[in-house]
Order: structure tokens, then C-alpha cells, then sequence
């Protein structure tokens, strides 16, 4: 029986034309070979399965090939190429670095490096995945790649360039790969597929593509998996049942129920993809990518990004003309925010329902959830202005609340109005409870049905020169020294400490501890804090502090003072005399004690 090759050993590169996806590299080594330009030290750098050590075997062989080619490629025909194909070459040396970390191997590495090529050139040392060496290690081999002998050269291979250290980079030419791009390597899965006498479909090749996200051992895995579960004929369908791909039916029909607003029927199909076994956060992951995608074939200058088959780039590009773009915007910034809240959230089903409703209803602007927006969050009062009005000597009627004063915008009784308005202009000696209650709320005349912003049609002329006069002081007074009470002044304190921004939370977190006290003279409060760095925090922002207060209290003599508490100083450690001493003084017959019985003090 012939023994099996897998696709990605079977199908590996040998020469630089055959190398997929990294024309840009390949042909910088071609020329710096033909050039006879070559550096003793390459660090091939780039994520896994995109040709780093691939490129390293052939640039190893190329460069001791007897007669290399005038196009930069290995002949496979002398002695030294036959050798490398046979895997018999003594110029080509390969070290794993993940299990030969240790600085034992390294000083061995540096022994070999001494002894010189048989057949050929140069003797390559190809060191992969280099990043997992100990730092003793890269340490004992600085030297060694610094100044190498005039035969050696080495190539050092990584995924993990961040934790090289840098000594080791600055004497390597380094090389970033690139990841293979999904149509390069669909050519690639065709050209192997018809070589095996397979028959694939475009769509699968461009699943598996993406599955593979830009490696190509990846990819001819999951080739191979797809072949020996389809018998030799892979199907969109085969390929999406094996690698338990969700199809894009569901992204397509989820979005048709999202841009009707069909919410039930959003829940529904969500159910469906979750009794089929999927993870809820690779389906909302899933679910963005699908928006990503119909936002860039929404416009021809980025459908090229598109990176779909092409019969499914006819139905993205259909309905990405009936997605606004606000709509794709908002639900993309939704979908995004609950892949991030999915791993931290209990109930996981919920947190998916619940975005499927937000970008749903983000097409409309209803309920205050417009673009993915909650309600706008207000803070309620903690106490009754009533109350504050009846502790400084008011009348409940007198002192009602700002709410209502604030709804003078419906009519009232023209009788009851013309009454308030002659009470109002008669009296000039108004009693103190009046003056308390009218400084804390705006006095509106009453008497024009009218709203303060517009005036009614029908009451602009008023007759009589009283009534002039009366509505020509329609517009509310507010008093800028009104007096405030301790407990009003703690809840604009905590209002204030309410709307800091996020990025302010320690600071919001500190002043929630603190309480300001209100001064003899009535404006001006004191806080205090419990060290210096806590009164310069509070400091900082006294200003915008004040000016919060002074709209929020009608007093514009509010004044803050910051004061640091004083620390009571703990007692210093005292040494057996000094106690001695302190015990002496409270008791002078001690010493006499001492004296008699012939005591020393240790």
C-alpha cells in the first residue's frame, strides 16, 4: 500500500517561483543571490503556515547550488541540489530552538559552526521558531552571530518577533511574511485539487480560504479533512456540515428580519442557530463581519475588500443598497460592543437577544433608543423643595415644588389670574414667608395665559398702564444671593459628582466620601480631605465646581475652601531608659528600690 503524503508536505514549495504570496520576498533574496549580496544573519518573521521556513530550505539550497539558473533558481541537478532534495546535505543544518533552548545547545551550535561545508559554499543554520531560546542562550550566541565565520550563515525563523530581544535584531536582516491572502490561496487549493483529480466548488475553496485566515498549511489541512469527508467532491454545503461554518443564509435572512424590524422573527432564527450546536459568540462575531461586509459593498470603491465567492458577492451587493448606512454603522458598533460584554456576561442568550432588538430598533427614533442609544439617565431629587421652604420658615403653599412652577406653559382661570395679577401689583410690603418661598422658585405673573417662551395670540395688548406694567415683568426673576440650606448644597454635590465623565472615576469615587460643610456666612462651604494630593485633585476642578453650584443654588458668592485634616502623629518607639526614666518620674522611690537591691537596668 502507498504510503500517504499530506497535502501540505506533499504540495511545499521548492523553488521561489512556487512560493505563494510573497512575490516581494522572494524576489529580494533572488536578487541579493544574483548580486552574490548576501548577509550572514536573516530573521524570517510572520504568522504561522505562510512560508518561513520554506523559503529559508530553498534559499539554503539556492545559494550552494553548483549551477544555479539565470532567472535566481536552484538547477536540482548537481551534487548539492541532489543532496538537499534527498535530505542527505551536510550544508544545511535545522535546529528546533522550542525543544534546543537551552545554552548547552547553543555552545554545541557555535562548535558545529567552526567546521566548514563539504560540497558547496556555505553551511545555513536554520533555527525555528527562535523566540522560545532562553535568554542565556540568545546571550551566548551574540557573539557567534555578530561575527560568524566567512562560510556560515544563519536564518533564524519565528512567529513571536516581540520577544526576541533586540540585541539579536539588530544583527539580522529581517524579513515580515505576509499573510496569504484568501484569492491567492483559493488558486492554490484549485491548482491542488485539479492535480488530485478533485472536483470543487468555488464557494467551498473560498470557506476553507477564510477558515484558514491566511495560512496556507492551515488551509491544505482542512482541504484534506474536507476531501476524506466528501469522497472527492467537495460542496459549499459539505465544507459548511464538516468546519460547522454557519452558512450565509442565516447572516443574509437575519438581516432582512433586522431591517423590517421583524423581531419576533430575529428571535426566532436565532433560536435555530443556537439549538444547532453554534456558539453564541461566534454568531454575533459572524453577524458583524456580515454588516462589515455589506458596508463595503455598499460603495465600488472598497468592494474589493469583499473577500466572498462570486456568486455571493451579486447578494451581498443587492442588499447593501437596502441598508442605510447609519443603520450599518450602528448595529456594527453593537455587534462589536456585545462580542466584548459576551465572555463577562451570566446570561449569555439574553445579552444576543437583547442586541438583536437595540439594531432592530435602530432604524427608528423612538423610545429613546436610536442608534443603539439608551435613555438618557437623569438624577431624581432626594428631598422636597416643600419641605426646604417649610425649615426656613414658609408655607407649603407658598413653596411649591419646581416642577410645577416650571409647567406655566398651560392656561389657567382668567379670573384666578386677573386676582393674582392685582394682588401682585397692589401689594408692596410683601411678608417674609412670601420673600423665602419667592427665592427659591422664579415668580411668573400668573395672569396672562400665556407661555414664557411664546405669547398666546389675543394677549399681546393688555389694557390699563398696571397691566402693562404687570406683563412687562412676565419673565421669571431669579435671585443671584438667594441663601441655601447644607442639604440642598450635598445634593448638587452628589449631582455634580453624578455627572463626571468616566475617565474621572477615581476622582468621582473620592468625592462621594467627602461631605461639604456650609460656613457661618452662608455662601461659602469647607471640605476637607485627607492629604495633599486629595486637596490638589479637588482643587483642579474648583472652578467648574463653582460655577456647577452657583446655576444650581441661584447664588452667584458661593465660595470653596479646601482643608486638609490635621494627622495626630503616632508615638515614636522609646527605648527601655527612656521608659525607665518616665517610670522614675511618676515614682521617685523607684531609684531607691534599685539601690538597695542592687539592680541594673539591660
Amino acid at each position: 500500500m502507498e504510503n500517504y503524503i499530506v497535502s501540505a508536505r506533499k504540495y511545499r514549495p521548492s523553488t521561489f517561483n512556487s512560493v505563494v504570496g510573497q512575490a516581494s520576498l522572494t524576489a529580494t533574496l533572488k536578487n541579493a543571490i544574483h548580486t552574490n549580496k548576501l548577509a550572514h544573519a536573516y530573521l524570517f518573521c510572520g504568522p504561522r503556515g505562510v512560508g518561513k521556513t520554506t523559503c529559508a530550505r530553498i534559499f539554503a539550497k539556492t545559494i550552494n547550488c553548483l549551477s544555479p539558473t539565470t532567472n535566481g533558481e536552484a538547477c536540482n541537478a548537481c551534487e548539492s541540489c541532489k543532496a538537499f532534495n534527498e535530505q542527505r546535505s551536510y550544508n544545511i543544518h535545522e535546529m528546533d530552538a522550542a525543544s534546543n533552548n537551552s545554552v548547552d545547545e547553543i555552545r554545541q551550535l557555535v562548535e558545529m559552526v567552526r567546521i566548514p561545508p563539504q560540497i558547496g559554499n556555505y553551511s545555513v543554520y536554520i533555527i525555528d521558531e527562535v523566540h522560545m531560546l532562553s535568554t542565556a542562550a540568545f546571550n551566548a550566541f551574540l557573539k557567534t552571530l555578530e561575527e560568524p565565520p566567512r562560510h556560515a550563515i544563519f536564518i533564524l525563523a519565528t512567529t513571536e518577533k516581540h520577544k526576541i530581544i533586540p540585541t539579536i535584531l539588530s544583527r539580522c536582516q529581517i524579513y515580515d511574511f505576509n499573510r496569504i491572502s484568501t484569492e491567492d490561496t483559493v488558486a492554490h487549493l484549485t491548482y491542488v485539487a485539479s492535480t488530485e483529480g478533485i472536483t470543487a466548488e468555488p464557494e467551498a475553496l473560498n470557506v476553507i480560504a477564510l477558515k484558514a485566515d491566511g495560512g496556507m498549511r492551515d488551509a491544505l489541512s482542512i482541504f484534506d479533512q474536507v476531501v476524506s469527508f466528501s469522497g472527492g467532491n467537495v460542496t459549499y454545503q459539505q465544507v459548511i456540515d464538516n468546519l460547522n461554518v454557519l452558512d450565509y443564509e442565516y447572516y443574509f435572512k437575519m438581516t432582512d428580519y433586522l431591517l423590517t424590524q421583524n423581531i419576533p422573527g430575529s428571535l426566532l432564527l436565532l433560536n435555530e442557530i443556537l439549538g444547532k450546536g453554534f456558539d453564541g459568540s461566534h454568531f454575533i462575531t459572524g453577524l458583524s463581519s456580515h454588516f462589515r461586509d455589506l458596508l463595503v459593498a455598499k460603495d465600488p470603491v472598497t468592494l474589493s475588500l469583499l473577500e466572498v465567492g462570486a456568486s455571493i458577492r451579486q447578494r451581498y451587493q443587492e442588499q447593501a443598497q437596502r441598508c442605510p448606512v447609519a443603520f450599518l454603522y450602528r448595529a456594527m458598533k453593537l455587534c462589536n460592543d456585545c462580542d466584548l460584554n459576551y465572555r463577562v456576561s451570566k446570561n449569555k442568550r439574553l445579552l444576543l437577544e437583547l442586541t438583536l432588538i437595540q439594531v432592530a430598533q435602530s432604524l427608528s427614533d423612538e423610545d429613546g433608543v436610536s442608534g443603539g442609544r439608551g435613555p438618557k439617565k437623569a438624577l431624581k431629587p432626594l428631598f422636597n423643595t416643600s419641605e426646604v421652604a417649610q425649615q426656613q420658615g414658609g408655607t407649603p403653599a407658598a413653596s411649591q415644588p419646581q416642577q410645577q412652577v416650571q409647567n406655566v406653559q398651560q392656561p389657567v382661570n382668567p379670573q384666578v389670574g386677573a386676582n393674582a395679577s392685582t394682588s401682585a401689583v397692589v401689594s408692596s410690603s410683601p411678608s417674609p414667608q412670601v420673600i423665602a418661598s419667592a427665592a427659591k422658585t422664579p415668580v411668573v405673573n400668573k395672569s396672562m395665559r400665556v407661555s414664557i417662551k411664546s405669547p398666546a395670540k389675543g394677549q399681546e395688548t393688555v389694557q390699563g398702564s398696571t397691566a402693562n406694567a404687570t406683563v412687562g415683568r412676565v419673565t421669571p426673576q431669579v435671585d443671584t444671593a438667594r441663601s441655601f440650606t447644607e442639604q440642598e448644597l450635598n445634593f448638587f454635590w452628589q449631582e455634580f459628582i453624578g455627572q463626571l465623565p468616566h475617565e474621572h472615576v477615581a476622582l468621582s469615587k473620592q468625592m462621594s466620601t467627602l461631605k461639604p460643610s456650609l460656613l457661618n456666612d452662608g455662601v461659602s462651604f469647607e471640605v476637607i480631605v485627607d492629604n495633599e494630593i486629595a486637596a490638589k485633585n479637588l482643587m483642579a476642578i474648583s472652578r467648574v465646581l463653582e460655577d456647577y453650584l452657583k446655576k444650581r443654588l441661584s447664588n452667584y458668592s458661593i465660595k470653596m475652601a479646601v482643608k486638609v485634616s490635621e494627622v495626630s502623629q503616632s508615638n515614636r518607639p522609646v527605648s527601655r531608659g527612656e521608659r525607665y526614666q518616665s517610670m522614675m518620674a511618676k515614682n521617685p522611690a523607684l531609684e531607691q528600690f534599685k539601690e538597695e537591691f542592687g539592680l541594673e537596668l539591660y
